[in-house]
């Protein structure tokens, strides 16, 4: 049973109920603070009535009376579309707002977001987190922040309804740089661990008990213990789909060549990444990084 919202707090528009979405907002419901949604599928807007937050009919209509905003959308094009434009974000939100894109964009796209804003008289946070779908719902996501240090202030009791690592990393785009990073390392990681199960298994060891042992040493990683059953079950539900990822490999290696970073092995990973999505496999876990390594292994999958 969700608390009853609590006038005192922020009111808050929450765009965009997804896979990540969903969980947060009712975090917030939970939490006390009176959330009204929107997003394009209807049962996702069920789900969020039935939590205790309200249905908005459009992105104005759940706007224009928020003191915070907070998108969680794919991509910089779904940021784009829900932000500008007659019917965006920026035409509708009150002057004085609070705008926190918590989707995992590009650098650049959150810059120029909070340029336009600033025109409107609305302030912006980017603010991408990193945990996946078990991160969302049990509140324990990293929160890496863009933007000013008040407005992170103001942003800090929302954010500790829905992470535990909450940092401030710099100004606009920010956020969204240190985003990139996490997924490289993210996506490095997984691509380690199928190559170390492929290897085991291959072997003839019980993967079992010999990711028990990895996971408590020096190989051990939040990775290997969110994603371990995943490998051993086979089991790729999205918590974070192989296209999202896919898109934030895209995103790193165009903001590493823009300021002369090499990612010598992140470069080989997103193409590994890329090479999944073309067979077939996008809507799958980026766990499902193992299935490439199974075919590159002479598996059939």
């Amino acid at each position: 049973m969700s608390k009853t919202a609590d006038t005192a707090r922020p009111s808050i528009a929450w765009i965009g109920l997804g896979i990540m979405g969903s969980p947060m907002s009712e975090n917030l419901i939970k939490a006390g603070y009176a959330v009204t949604g929107y997003t394009l599928e209807q049962e996702k807007l069920d789900r969020l009535t039935a939590a205790g937050g309200t249905a908005a009919a459009s992105i104005a209509e759940a706007v224009r009376e928020a003191d915070i905003v907070i998108t969680m959308v794919p991509a910089s094009p779904q940021v784009e579309a829900i932000a500008y434009g007659p019917d965006g974000i920026l035409a509708h939100a009150k002057r004085g707002a609070l705008l926190i894109d918590m989707s995992s964009i590009t650098p650049q796209t959150s810059i120029d977001l909070a340029k336009a804003a600033e025109e409107k008289g609305v302030r912006v946070l980017d603010a991408p987190v990193s945990g996946g779908e078990a991160g969302a719902v049990e509140a324990v996501l990293s929160i890496m922040v863009g933007g000013g240090q008040a407005d992170f202030d103001e942003a800090r009791p929302v954010f500790e309804a829905l992470g535990q690592t909450i940092v401030l990393c710099g100004p606009h785009g920010s956020g969204q740089t240190v985003k990139a990073a996490n997924q490289l390392i993210v996506a490095v990681n997984i691509q380690a661990c199928a190559e170390a199960v492929v290897f085991l298994e291959k072997s003839g060891v019980d993967l079992g008990a010999a990711l028990d042992v990895l996971g408590g040493g020096l190989a051990g990683s939040t990775v290997l213990a969110r994603k371990k059953d995943n490998f051993l079950r086979r089991d790729f539900a999205p918590g974070f789909r192989i296209d999202l990822h896919h898109k934030d490999m895209g995103i790193v290696t165009d903001a590493a060549r823009t300021v002369g970073a090499a990612l010598p092995v992140g470069s080989a990973v997103a193409q590994l990444v890329a090479s999944l999505r073309a067979q077939g496999d996008g809507g799958l876990d980026h766990s499902a990084l193992l299935r490439g390594v199974e075919r590159l292994s002479g598996g059939q999958v």
